[in-house]
């Protein structure tokens, strides 16, 4: 049978090297983009040739996109149908069941998992899926309809917010694609904490599912401690250090409704008697407790993505660098400081140089103690630096 689907080809001096070896993108200024390309259909399912026109890789284009190709499977010959989807969703379910003991986790993980671009984040009975890509925008209705096959879920949700989709030139439009939407906030359990989810109008999917192991880790330091979580959203590290034993947790947010929702997670774990808030610009804040002389044991900083790219990388140093001088002082000799980074630009090395010289700058001696880094449910693709974008580094502030 004659294939019928549109080609892309590599430029001649292009790394085809790179896509045989399992690199997952094509970037646009590697790709010929003459008028026949610029007529495929964003989204549409293409067959990649090398510079020599030798089959590559079956892929994903979107020429409105930087990156314009995503290799869905690396047989130029493969058929990306519904039993394609099926099998691909089957493997990454298969994973988490094996992790998890409770249907709340990460299932998808875009390109880790082999579906470019896709998130899908899993509550118990519902998930949200976050199409980020072009072709999976096309293929929605299959995507969730595999979904609900392999897993057995009863309602699917789009979230279409995010950068990620700006970038791809798509729309912004949020869309319930099986059952009937939450009406409420969920209860998720997690590392023995209840976390309420807002899967309609909360960040990203409701919930952060990549910091599970660091969470847990933070609550082994939390017993009999005063904690404090700086960038705090539904309650992240606090919840868990409740979880821990902490005798009291105090949660930081400039959102009033993700501090309101850590709220009910307190409640919901019986521990509001040790819970409170405090909702403001986060330097702000740490710029207050420092004046009020507050010591914490542990202190918890797990900002937004300060470096999300190249471009933005030095300023996103400098703020992490920040960060850490006005934490370092508030934890009381001996305690603990945890600093985090959800940039994918800025490297562990890198990160660790800035976090360690703002320590140093508020006068402050330290060991680090442990990294961590995203959980068994957002697997790193080896190919891909951008899928291992999480970092967590904890001190130990010396007396």
């Amino acid at each position: 049978m004659t294939d019928t689907r549109p080609t892309l080809r590599l430029k001649p001096k292009a790394n085809a090297r790179a896509i045989r070896h399992g690199a997952p993108w094509v970037y646009d200024n590697e790709a010929v983009t003459d008028r026949r390309t610029k007529n495929i259909a964003a989204g549409a399912i293409a067959v990649l040739e090398d510079g020599e026109r030798e089959p590559l890789a079956t892929v994903a284009v979107n020429t409105n996109s930087r990156i314009i190709a995503r290799v869905l499977d690396r047989d130029p010959a493969a058929v990306i149908d519904r039993a394609w989807l099926v099998a691909r969703l089957t493997a990454a379910h298969t994973h988490r069941e094996h992790l998890y003991d409770a249907p709340y986790y990460r299932l998808v993980h875009a390109e880790a998992d082999g579906l470019p671009g896709v998130i899908i984040d899993r509550f118990g009975d519902i998930a949200v899926i976050q199409p980020n890509a072009a072709w999976a925008d096309v293929l929605i209705e299959d995507i969730a309809s595999a979904l609900a096959e392999v897993t057995g879920v009863t309602t699917i949700l789009k979230n279409a917010a995010g950068r990620a989709r700006v970038l791809e030139g798509l729309d912004q439009d949020n869309a319930v694609l099986l059952g009937t939407a939450p009406e409420a906030a969920l209860p998720v359990p997690m590392n023995g904490a209840t976390y309420m989810a807002d899967l309609m109008g909360g960040q990203k999917t409701g919930l952060f599912y990549d910091q599970r192991p660091n969470h847990a880790f933070a609550a082994g330091l939390s017993k009999d401690a005063r904690v404090l979580d700086v960038f705090s959203h539904v309650g992240g590290f606090a919840l868990a250090a409740l979880a821990g034993g902490a005798t009291s947790a105090l949660s930081v947010d400039g959102s009033a409704p993700a501090l309101a929702l850590a709220e009910q997670g307190a409640a919901a774990m019986g521990a509001v008697d040790r819970f409170s808030t405090r909702q403001g610009d986060a330097f702000d804040v740490l710029t207050q407790l420092g004046e009020e002389g507050a010591q914490f044991d542990v202190v918890i900083c797990d900002p937004p993505a300060f470096a999300p790219s190249k471009r933005s990388l030095e300023q996103g140093l400098r703020a992490y660098e920040r960060i850490a001088r006005l934490a370092a002082p508030l934890v009381a000799p001996g305690g603990y400081l945890g600093l985090c980074s959800c940039s994918h630009a800025a490297s562990i090395e890198k990160f660790r140089a800035s976090s360690t010289r703002g320590i140093g700058r508020a006068g402050r001696a330290s060991q680090l103690i442990h990294t961590g880094y995203a959980g068994a449910d957002h697997p790193q693709h080896p190919n891909l630096a951008e899928s291992g974008y999480l970092k967590a580094l904890f001190y130990r502030i010396l007396p």
